[in-house]
């Protein structure tokens, strides 16, 4: 079944008003917190039946508006939804009671927070990045778990949120993009690629970031890396990045698990709040053949790669003599792994 829809998320002063859905037995979105709006009625425009569905809601008659995106929404019960999405930020009017729900203005930063849909997270993020007209489609399982994202006709990159404590999946799939916004805590693969240095001491493999990267453009960084995707698992995430990002084709015997490694930062870049709460495996690989003209890189994630002496990569970490975003502890914790190799001196950090 086809329906047509609008939705509006009206401004002020920094807040958003909202319709708790709560009236409705048999609402598709009963207990959800979402903007104002409606089915379209026979003949009517996107425009018409904002304005219509708008003042029916709210009693507001809105005097500026723009149409921002084309949400298409999947439902998994057979229904798919064209909804029309826009803003406003000027009106006139009283506000009346809604028979849908409970209207309430609500500060951008805290619309999130509440009982919204995990579709509904990526285009308030994208609302707030973005000034062009987007197209996003989103799919559901049948009930609240999304199962894929589109935007712009190219698949989103979606993430398991796990549980801080004990790092199981909690059920949530959750756009990466929101990841990153809220902190949520997921899972990543890391691959340290190492060899013996010519004093026998080990060396590590550096990439170095693309400046096109979304965060630390430019950094030094682990080897390989990247986020588990949501229905993956570590493993194989690591042996698909090693290949990716530097074009090594490794098995699971070849590499070695080193431990789970906990981190949380937060920074900003282009301007967005970046926040990164992730458990991570931790793995080594011996490239003791491989050579920089060798490897085949990833261009739109990786530079250029550099090997440095293990030791010497930690001293220069300490004293901010590398411009790097590689987790110090993680760094450090390498050294059992190493020495589990066999010859290759690595000294004591004391």
């Amino acid at each position: 079944m086809i329906s047509l829809s609008t939705l509006c998320y009206i401004e002020k002063d920094g807040q958003y008003l909202m319709l708790h859905r709560t009236v409705k037995k048999n609402d598709v979105n009963k207990d959800k917190w979402i903007g104002v709006g409606g089915h379209f009625e026979a003949d009517e425009s996107p425009e018409e039946c904002l304005l219509r569905e708008v003042w029916e809601e709210t009693g507001y008659t809105l005097t500026s508006w723009k149409y921002r995106a084309i949400v298409t929404f999947v439902s998994g019960n057979g229904v798919t939804e064209y909804m029309s999405l826009f803003t406003a930020d000027a009106f006139t009017g009283e506000p009346i009671a809604c028979n849908e729900g409970e209207l309430a203005w609500v500060d951008k930063e805290e619309a999130v927070k509440l009982n919204i849909w995990e579709g509904d997270k990526i285009f308030f993020r994208l609302l707030n990045e973005r000034t062009d007209f987007f197209s996003l489609k989103l799919v559901y399982d049948g009930h609240d778990k999304l199962v894929s994202a589109s935007l712009d006709g190219q698949e989103m990159e979606l993430l398991d949120v796990l549980d801080e404590k004990t790092g199981e999946k909690t059920g949530v799939r959750r756009e990466r993009g929101v990841v990153h916004r809220d902190g949520s805590v997921h899972g990543t693969a890391h691959v340290w690629v190492v060899r013996r240095g010519p004093s026998d001491s080990w060396e590590v493999l550096l990439q170095k970031r693309s400046e096109h990267k979304d965060s630390y453009p430019g950094y030094y960084d682990i080897s390989a890396a990247g986020h588990v995707a949501a229905g993956e698992e570590y493993l194989p995430t690591a042996i698909r990045e090693l290949n990716e990002e530097l074009g090594i084709e490794a098995t699971e015997e070849e590499l070695h698990f080193v431990k789970m490694h906990q981190s949380e930062s937060e920074e900003v870049f282009h301007g967005q709040p970046f926040k990164n709460h992730e458990i991570s495996a931790v793995y080594l690989y011996a490239g003791e053949k491989l050579q920089e003209e060798n490897l085949k890189l990833q261009k739109a994630e990786v530079e250029s790669v550099r090997w440095m002496d293990y030791q010497t990569c930690i001293e220069k970490i300490e004293k901010k003599e590398l411009n790097s975003c590689i987790n110090l502890e993680e760094l450090k914790a390498l050294k059992k792994g190493l020495m589990s190799f066999g010859p290759g001196t690595v000294q004591d950090e004391n």
